[in-house]
């Protein structure tokens, strides 16, 4: 029986844009997206039959509602593969927090599963198959940086912006996304992001433009709600970031740093307020 370790990658939003509405209900977007270290570990055991899916993180469904079910259920099935197989979840990314958590762990599970398998599938076929499982899964079996459009499933990859300080804060809340995006009044959104001048001054490695710039229109939503969201900002800026949004639907916030001494002091700083706060940098 064999055996996989598989890293799952957080994502970060640099910027995020809401075109309109769809009439299948889903929302046209245009969004940077960014892999960052931060990552949750799975080990992929083949069995004889089902799936076990065990985990350190008591929030984590370990039933047919965690997106891994549904992956290794819809590869078992346009395989016929016989075989279970045992997941072993070593979560590090936060729940429900904008930062792509369950998206990439189904990601890492295409991926791991394609080679236990030895399924043979290119990146473009694993995509295809992990969009039907959710909207960021074919982004986050890509990875790096990429412009995002469609539901999310449109990409296409973006010079690499690796290597930045991170600092990420989340404050505990969980967001639901249908929400965020249902509460979004589309005609009265004051700011959106010039995501061509986002994307060249990814080009040209300005940092300094892109950290200064980025946006994200669901903060007029999540602020509303949660203001702590809003503070988190201010104080991120205020104490050394070049830049700092909410990433996804919330409720993690990160900032932008161009030294380790401003992340560290404010690391310090929203360790007071903040129960999760994690130094990261992009990949």
């Amino acid at each position: 029986m064999g055996i996989i370790t598989m890293n799952a990658y957080a994502k970060i939003n640099l910027s995020l844009d809401v075109i309109k509405r769809r009439e299948d209900g889903y929302h046209e977007l245009k969004m940077i997206m960014q892999q960052i270290d931060l990552k949750d570990t799975l080990t992929i055991e083949e069995t004889d039959k089902n799936i076990e899916i065990v985990t350190d993180n008591e929030k984590l469904p370990i039933d047919s509602s965690n997106v891994v079910y549904k992956v290794w259920y819809t590869l078992s099935n346009e395989f016929n593969i016989k075989k279970g197989v045992r997941i072993n979840i070593n979560k590090n990314i936060p729940i429900s927090a904008g930062l792509a958590g369950g998206s990439t762990d189904a990601a890492a599970v295409l991926k791991g599963l394609n080679e236990l398998w030895n399924l043979g599938l290119t990146e473009r076929e694993l995509m295809d198959i992990g969009v039907k499982i959710g909207a960021d899964v074919p982004y986050c079996i890509m990875g790096g940086t990429a412009l995002a459009e469609g539901i999310g499933e449109k990409l296409t990859k973006l010079k690499s912006f690796s290597n930045k300080l991170i600092l990420l804060a989340n404050p505990g809340i969980e967001v639901s996304t249908a929400y965020v995006y249902n509460s979004l009044d589309l005609k009265n959104i004051k700011i959106r992001p010039d995501t061509s001048k986002l994307i060249e001054s990814i080009e040209k490695e300005d940092t300094n433009y892109l950290a200064k710039n980025m946006v994200n229109v669901l903060e007029s939503v999540t602020i509303k709600d949660y203001p702590i969201i809003n503070e988190i900002k201010k104080d991120m800026i205020e104490n050394g970031a070049i830049g700092s949004i909410m990433s996804g639907s919330g409720s993690t916030v990160f900032g932008i740093f161009e030294n380790e001494n401003d992340l560290e002091k404010c690391k310090e700083k929203l360790n007071k307020k903040v129960n999760t706060v994690i130094t990261s940098k992009t990949i």
